[in-house]
């Protein structure tokens, strides 16, 4: 059987933090800017987690 291959699409949006949960960059922050308001901007910034129902395909797609 030949290697396991991680998706490269995932492996660049995806990091795995210390107690297993996956980290991710919230959408709609790269073009369009003009006509959203500062504090969403200023939150899409932030990182935030995979939802719990979507952790066991993103954790297949990293061969985790």
């Amino acid at each position: 059987m030949p290697k396991m291959k991680t998706k490269a699409g995932a492996k660049k949006r995806f990091k795995l933090t210390g107690t297993g949960k996956i980290k991710r960059k919230h959408a709609f922050k790269s073009h369009i800017l003009t006509k959203k308001e500062t504090t969403q901007k200023r939150n899409l910034t932030k990182s935030g987690l995979v939802h719990k129902s979507d952790t066991k395909n993103v954790k297949a797609q990293l061969c985790i």
